[in-house]
């Protein structure tokens, strides 16, 4: 029985009430159940969206983004939570390592979610367009946008810690801001070296490639194409377009 409330999806009624929620979170109570529990949901949501996210160039690149975007999610957590648990056990901090870690997962789980929910949206310009700067452009947005909410839940999460149950220093809700700062710069590395997660369709498929460039010169050329293209389209049409 406590196997299948592991995988329950009791977790998102609960975010309708964020007290009843962020009690849960910090009870002591079954948190190694429930730390499981998010960790499995976590890389369901986030293998299904890497599968729709490599499926841009095949077979071969959607089961192996499949398998990149939890290790990614994963990879992040493990890199960037022991400075963080330091740093807030040394504030003050009476929250212990389950349970920081139960909040942090659960910000984690809240991102995946966000970006499986996003799926569909990526599948209709999967069907309907075929600009692979479009498309980059695309995930980008989607995981600025999830890490977002992700951030959120985990801030509303260690207010309520400091407010309701004083178990956690009003100054470490300012420090995780910087965390959170450090965490996406060490997650946009991390993302640049486990490349490709959607693969151009004409280049043969590779597990990783070489160590060259930087994701920021890789956004702006994106971006730069897609505004190239727009205008090449515009001026190879001009004729039709002033006919009508």
């Amino acid at each position: 029985m406590a196997k299948t409330r592991l995988l329950s999806l009791q977790l998102f009624r609960d975010f309708q009430d964020k007290e009843c929620f962020f009690e849960k979170l910090t009870n002591d109570e079954n948190m190694t159940d429930r730390i499981i529990g998010q960790y499995v949901l976590l890389v369901i949501f986030s293998a299904v969206y890497g599968i729709v996210m490599g499926s841009y160039n095949g077979l071969q690149q959607a089961v192996a983004s499949g398998v990149k975007v939890p290790a990614f999610l994963t990879l992040s957590l493990l890199v960037c939570f022991p400075v963080f648990f330091i740093i807030q056990f040394v504030l003050g901090s009476k929250l212990g390592l389950l349970g920081m870690l139960n909040i942090i997962l659960n910000g984690f789980l809240m991102v995946s979610l966000i970006m499986v929910a996003f799926a569909p949206i990526v599948i209709f310009f999967l069907i309907t367009g075929d600009n692979y700067a479009f498309i980059k452009l695309l995930h980008v947005a989607i995981f600025s946008i999830s890490g977002f909410f992700g951030a959120k839940t985990m801030v509303e999460a260690l207010r309520y810690c400091c407010e309701k149950s004083k178990v956690y220093p009003k100054v470490g809700v300012v420090v995780f801001r910087f965390w959170i700062v450090i965490l996406a710069f060490v997650g946009m590395q991390l993302a640049w070296n486990l490349r490709p997660f959607i693969g151009s369709r004409g280049m043969e498929f590779e597990l990783f490639r070489q160590r060259e460039g930087n994701f920021y010169l890789s956004v702006i050329h994106s971006v730069r194409d897609v505004v190239v293209g727009e205008k090449k389209d515009v001026d190879e049409n001009s004729d039709d377009l002033t006919l009508d």
